[in-house]
């Protein structure tokens, strides 16, 4: 894994999408109702002067930066995929990033994944900083309705446990899977091929 490491890291830049797969229950029923095989996202936001990358994330219980090492680590078999914005950014663009995310460093994590909480989960998070330090959409917001209606073999009763009896199903959220897969980025590094 070190030298598949060393790989991507001599790929990635500052400002990529970096999808990895948590294993855990919840994360993997996200995945499952999204028809993805990711279920965390978060952004390469810089790079420390030895040449490693940070990235910047919100997890459980709050938003922070990570060792993008420790990062990558942590998803589930090594799955990774690396997603750049087509075009790639200019400094400013960069810097407008850092500052968005910055801006949401500390909030707290939302459990019910609301987009319109001042709360924060990963890829409402990833979502924001472009969105409003660039004002480039990618991913889509959409309703739990649009979403478990996407999928027939949506895991429903995980989620009426999970919301206490009623899902909320006109409330606005966004997935990993929307990121991923959004026509504005291109992908850099994937070793999915290795897990089919």
């Amino acid at each position: 894994m070190q030298s598949e490491f060393k790989h991507i890291e001599s790929l990635v830049k500052p400002g990529d999408f970096v999808f990895t797969r948590i294993d855990n229950v919840l994360y993997k029923k996200v995945a499952d109702t999204s028809c993805s095989w990711s279920s965390h996202v978060g952004l390469i936001i810089d790079q420390n002067d030895d040449g490693s990358f940070v990235v910047a994330e919100s997890k459980v219980p709050r938003c922070v930066y990570s060792d993008f090492e420790n990062f990558v680590e942590r998803s589930e078999g090594g799955r990774v995929e690396i997603r750049r914005l087509k075009g790639g950014l200019q400094e400013d663009q960069l810097r407008k990033l850092q500052e968005e995310a910055k801006s949401r460093m500390g909030s707290w994590y939302h459990f019910r994944f609301n987009y319109d909480s001042k709360m924060q989960f990963c890829s409402k998070f990833a979502y924001d900083v472009y969105r409003h330090g660039l004002g480039i959409e990618v991913g889509r917001i959409e309703t739990f309705t649009e979403l478990l209606h996407k999928n027939p073999q949506s895991p429903m009763g995980f989620w009426r446990l999970w919301f206490l009896g009623r899902i909320p199903m006109s409330q606005r959220t966004i997935t990993p899977a929307s990121l991923i897969e959004s026509n504005k980025l291109e992908t850099v590094y994937s070793n999915l091929d290795k897990f089919k």
